[in-house]
């Protein structure tokens, strides 16, 4: 199971990635980062998505219909998750990803699910000429499965 380097290293793989980060949603903080920054300042771009993150895990609105964090309403690409409606440790944050696209790029804030009750999230920046999005969607999924933080 790949560590947050392994996992930022495969991220940066991807067609299209500029960068990519593992963040604390908490305290904002990036816990590993590689390739270019939103922006161009590491620190900022984490505190940035890290509050967009903070949002949505905390919004009532986006949570699934009936409480099932694997419900009909989004759903896990091809399945990565196995469909464990409260995955292993039964603390599925209401929110799987976010994608925020602008005239030249793709964001995606992937969370990640662990034993313990996990405030981490994968921040994938892709160019929107050469990135397929659809693609970066499934892989940053499996790669938040298979992350291992500690």
């Amino acid at each position: 199971m790949p560590g947050i380097d392994e996992s930022l290293l495969e991220a940066m793989r991807l067609p299209g990635a500029r960068g990519a980060a593992v963040v604390d949603w908490i305290s904002g903080l990036a816990l590993g980062a590689v390739g270019d920054a939103p922006g161009g300042d590491l620190e900022a771009a984490a505190a940035e998505t890290a509050e967009l993150a903070r949002l949505a895990t905390e919004s009532g609105v986006l949570a699934p219909a009936g409480g099932d964090a694997g419900g009909a309403s989004g759903g896990d690409p091809g399945g990565a998750s196995g469909g464990d409606p409260g995955g292993a440790s039964g603390k599925e944050p209401p929110v799987q990803d976010l994608i925020i696209t602008n005239s030249d790029a793709y964001h995606l804030l992937r969370f990640v699910t662990t034993t313990f009750d996990s405030t981490v999230f994968l921040h994938l920046w892709l160019d929107r000429g050469e990135g397929n999005l659809a693609l970066a969607r499934i892989r940053l999924a499996e790669m938040a499965d298979r992350l291992v933080l500690g």
